[in-house]
Formats: structure tokens, sequence, C-alpha cells
């Protein structure tokens, strides 16, 4: 049976790469965002196997009706990618508070909603995988990026929760944790790190890893957590071997503007 492919904010970035790659190794993709004509574009180039939909994922009742359409349409849920985010930059004190609150509801909530309502269609699949896209931001706490880490880190922590809790469905639940890649989120990105640490992944590199993570059948070769990149890959390593003071002197250094 062809496998599916479900992916949140998948109009564009990083999440419109993820469907192309997946359609193009013949996956059934459903491209949902809350851009829906930009999500039905895409889905139009791509072909009769891929199938666009309307989803503000801070909403639980509507990821409960676009998981149901297209496990209507797809026959089975596979595999769901946790890609929709946003990333608000700069001082932490200069971030107007609503724009804070709406990235926790986009990436914290959207993430607990999604996980929560897709578990009953998981569950009725003959093979089932979660991949939650986390960030190099999970690593250590990132000045001018607060909200945004501190979302990312709940991603991290609610992906270890569920990849143990989930083993009894034999549902593995991964991340992705890429540091800054060549989208639109990162332009005119006011954060020191970003001018220290460069812009070097791009969507593909990271379409290309979430692709890996699906398609690896032996649930026990998979780490729950996966760098992407040479840069995060050695950040995330030196972070478990450094003590905290020097983690964050560290980050102390990226932080600084030029």
């Amino acid at each position: 049976m062809q496998q599916s492919v479900f992916i949140s904010g998948a109009a564009q970035g990083i999440g419109a790469e993820i469907a192309r790659l997946f359609y193009q190794q013949g996956y059934k993709v459903g491209i949902y965002d809350i851009n829906e004509v930009q999500a039905q574009a895409l889905a139009s180039t791509l072909g009769k196997h891929a199938k666009a939909g309307y989803l503000d994922v801070s909403h639980y009742q509507q990821w409960q009706i676009a998981l149901q359409q297209f496990q209507h349409w797809a026959g089975e849920l596979n595999i769901l990618v946790n890609n929709a985010g946003i990333l608000h930059s700069g001082a932490f004190e200069n971030t107007d508070i609503l724009a804070h609150h709406r990235t926790i509801d986009i990436n914290i909530k959207g993430l607990l909603n999604g996980c929560h309502a897709a578990l009953a269609h998981l569950q009725q699949a003959s093979f089932a995988r979660v991949i939650n896209l986390s960030s190099a931001s999970a690593i250590y706490g990132q000045a001018d990026l607060a909200s945004y880490s501190a979302s990312k880190f709940a991603v991290r922590g609610l992906t270890e929760a569920l990849d143990v809790e989930w083993q009894k469905y034999n549902i593995r639940v991964l991340d992705v944790m890429p540091l800054f890649v060549h989208t639109s989120m990162v332009n005119n990105m006011d954060a020191g790190s970003i001018q220290h640490i460069g812009v070097s992944l791009s969507a593909a590199d990271v379409a290309r890893q979430v692709l890996h993570l699906a398609r690896q059948k032996d649930h026990a070769l998979l780490a729950t957590h996966t760098p992407v990149g040479i840069k995060t890959k050695l950040m995330y390593q030196l972070s478990n071997l450094s003590p905290q003071f020097l983690n964050r002197i560290t980050n102390l250094l990226l932080s600084r503007k030029k």
C-alpha cells in the first residue's frame, strides 16, 4: 500500500520542500497550511497524489477535520510531520507580548494539537511515525530568540516524552534539529547568533533528513533527536560534553551583535 505523509505548515519553506521530496519518493502527500491558496497551488503542481487543505494548527477542531479528510482520501495516515512554526526575533522586552503568545500558540500548542488529534489515526495504520521540527535553539536558550527558543525546548521535551510513552503503540516520535535555514523565516532576523554562525542549511537539507527518518523501518536504530548539518551536530555534541557555565559563555559570545 502506498504510504502517506501529512505535513503542517507545508505551503512554503521547509514544509513545501518536504512535500516535494516525499511526493517524488512515491508518498501520498497532505499539504496543509493556514495559507490554503498557496497550499493548493503546490498540490496542483505536484499531481494527483497530493492533497491540500486549510489548517490553523492552534485550533484543535481544525486538526480533527483535516486529519479525518486526509485519512479518508489517503487510506491511512503513516507519517505526521509537525512542521508549522513562526519566529519573532529581537530583544525580549521589545517584542509585543501578543507575538510571544502567538509563538507559543503555533509552535507548542500546534504541535500538541497535532499529536493528540493524530494518535487515533496513527494507531490504525500499518506503519506510523511522528517527526517534529525542533531546532538548534533547543540546545541552549538563545538570546533575542527567547520565546522561539523556549518553544523548541518544549518540542524537544514533548518529543522525548511521547517517544517513550507511545512505544506501547509501536509509534516512534522523533525530531530534527536544524540550525538556521535559508527560508523567509530568517530574513531580517535580529539576533547576534545568526550574524556569527551564518546560514548554511537549505530547506532541502532538512527535507532529506525527515525522509530518512520516515523510511527507517528498524525502530531501535533511530535516535530521538537528529541534529541537521555539521555546525548543529558539533553544537549538540559540545553541549552534552561541556559544563553548563561554558555553554552559557559560548552563547553569550554568539549573542553579541556585530
